[in-house]
């Protein structure tokens, strides 16, 4: 607690006058008390004036025993050292600014503590010097102290990973300089926004983490979460490994929640790494499973079919068969999946050819001898994606085709097409590769169905 000299203790000028009760006292005494750091005053003779309760807590010395003795020599600090204490501390009398020293400090029951103190001067009335306030801690607790603050400044500065401090209503207080490049955005631009108007995709599973963490407190393991970023160039899709601490004041005596602490670290590329190699692993499963289930088949051409049928599991949709027929060459549909079925149905071969319009991608494969990919027009009308695909004699609904030419012993013996609906990606160049593998296949199949026909 705080108190002022005694009554028996008279300073150099003459008796002290009396201390004046009142509401200004009282609130000063309350103030001196609820500090967390231990504060005591000398006044120009260096005589303690005033004695606060941690001060009391880290050396035991209650104020009734501290205020009124001449330093600290005798009793908080051993009478080796009292000289230089002394004279350090009241250095910063009649030195600007704040000192700052460690001192070896004395406890009422003989023990020694090292404190770090803050010292500065008080000036009077009259502008000339008038005592001393020092402020000190144990070092381990302030080391402790700097230790935490600078942690948070590292993370909010430094850090190789994401850091955002989210408020109470799910908006960014404080973002990191990482967290903005992954936003793609300025630092003070994130502050205060909505993640909506940030993200186009995943905001709900975020939000609704940000959620469970200040209700729930942090979920046990990092959580995975896929989002679409929005950015001038358009969506950037990304796959965040994300942490989630529940932030609470540590001034209030029953945690009031301040917010989310969120931590997140980009593995997209691991992630899509993870996700080729585990496609690559089924497709070169599926070719294995057709190859055997093909070599069961009496007639060349379902062997073909077999081998398009197990393309399509986790490919695309449809699949088209159309061999190349006479001179110059037609295509003649010979197979294809009918919508609403799983699996190619085999019609009668015909004679009369699709009508494919020129420059139709399936012509197109067959003049550039390799995969030709497609796709509707993307923010166009609606209706404008059933028409496309109506032009090209292809099943209501598509929105993605790639063509792959057939070809065996030099010959192109027709072409195969394979359709996505609107539910899956644009065919890219890892799919037009399988697609080939598959067609080398199909072809070698159609092409022993000619042979046996002859």
């Amino acid at each position: 607690m705080s108190a002022s000299r005694s009554s028996e203790t008279a300073d150099a000028v003459g008796p002290q006058e009396p201390e004046r009760e009142g509401p200004g006292s009282d609130l000063l005494a309350a103030l001196l008390d609820g500090m967390d750091a231990a504060l005591c005053a000398f006044d120009a003779d260096g005589v303690v004036t005033h004695w606060n309760r941690e001060a009391e807590r880290i050396l035991g010395w209650s104020a009734a025993e501290a205020v009124g003795r001449r330093g600290f020599a005798g009793w908080a600090v051993r009478t080796a050292d009292a000289e230089d204490v002394q004279r350090r501390l009241m250095a910063a009398m009649d030195t600007p600014g704040r000192q700052v020293h460690e001192f070896a400090l004395v406890t009422k029951d003989g023990g020694r503590v090292l404190v770090r103190t803050q010292s500065a001067g008080v000036r009077g009335a009259d502008g000339k010097p008038a005592g001393v306030y020092c402020a000190f801690s144990e070092v381990h607790a302030q080391i402790d102290l700097e230790r935490s603050i600078a942690l948070s400044e590292a993370l909010l500065e430094d850090a190789s990973w994401g850091v955002v401090l989210v408020d109470v209503d799910l908006r960014p207080a404080v973002v990191n300089a990482h967290a903005a490049r992954a936003l793609g955005s300025g630092r003070t631009a994130l502050l205060g926004r909505p993640l909506g108007e940030l993200l186009t995709q995943g905001v709900e599973e975020l939000e609704g983490a940000l959620q469970h963490v200040l209700a729930e407190g942090a979920p046990p393991a990092p959580v995975e979460l896929w989002v679409t970023v929005r950015t001038a160039e358009g969506g950037r899709r990304r796959c965040w490994r994300c942490g989630f601490l529940r932030l609470a004041s540590p001034l209030a005596e029953e945690p009031v929640p301040l917010g989310v602490g969120w931590l997140f670290q980009d593995i997209t590329e691991s992630r899509q790494a993870d996700s080729d190699a585990a496609q690559m692993r089924f497709r070169t499963n599926q070719l294995h499973r057709a190859a055997r289930a093909a070599g069961e088949c009496d007639d060349p051409l379902e062997a073909a079919t077999v081998h398009m049928e197990f393309a399509l599991a986790g490919f695309a949709d449809h699949a088209l068969l159309d061999i190349a027929t006479g001179d110059p060459p037609h295509l003649v549909r010979v197979a294809s999946t009918p919508a609403g079925a799983a699996g190619p149905a085999l019609p009668a071969p015909g004679s009369i050819p699709v009508r494919y319009a020129e420059g139709h991608p399936a012509l197109q494969a067959m003049d550039r001898i390799g995969p030709v990919r497609a796709s509707a027009p993307t923010n166009a009308p609606a209706g404008a994606a059933a028409a496309w695909a109506a032009a090209r004699q292809w099943p209501d609904g598509t929105v993605h085709a790639l063509c792959t030419v057939l070809r065996s012993r030099g010959r192109t013996l027709g072409v195969v097409t394979f359709l996505r609906g609107p539910s899956r990606p644009a065919f890219e160049r890892p799919d037009a590769m399988y697609g080939e593998d598959v067609a080398a296949q199909v072809a070698a199949a159609l092409d022993l169905a000619q042979v046996l026909a002859t």
